[in-house]
């Protein structure tokens, strides 16, 4: 059997209802830089550049179920990334689960959907 051969990932999907309040969150919040979409997608949603693999917004009439899933995003200063988040009113739960050189969190965009923030812990 052949196998694929997977050279990257290039994007993830995360469902959104208001695709303004999570542009505020996604590309104010978090800085992302935002690309255009293909002209002829007929439905809602923003593309985020992450460094060559993308963040695809995509408008849904209802959230999706809370669940475990989510992507992760790796920052500069973790800690300073907790405090933006607290200060812009999401919540902050620090991991217990501990990887090694790695401090991080998970926080909620507007419509529920699970954000893991990774920093150095040095």
């Amino acid at each position: 059997m052949d196998k694929i051969v997977v050279e990257k990932l290039d994007h993830v999907t995360v469902n959104v209802t208001d695709v303004e309040r999570a542009k505020g969150f996604y590309g104010g919040l978090f800085g992302l830089k935002e690309v255009p979409r293909p002209k002829s997608f007929g439905f809602g949603g923003a593309w985020y550049d992450l460094n060559g693999t993308f963040l695809h917004l995509v408008q849904r009439p209802e959230p999706d179920a809370a669940s475990g899933r989510h992507f992760a995003v790796w920052t500069a200063d973790v800690q300073q990334a907790a405090r933006a988040v607290e200060a812009a009113g999401y919540p902050v739960k620090w991991d217990k689960l501990k990887i090694e050189g790695v401090d991080r969190f998970f926080t909620q965009d507007p419509d529920g959907n699970r954000v893991e923030v990774q920093g150095s812990d040095a």
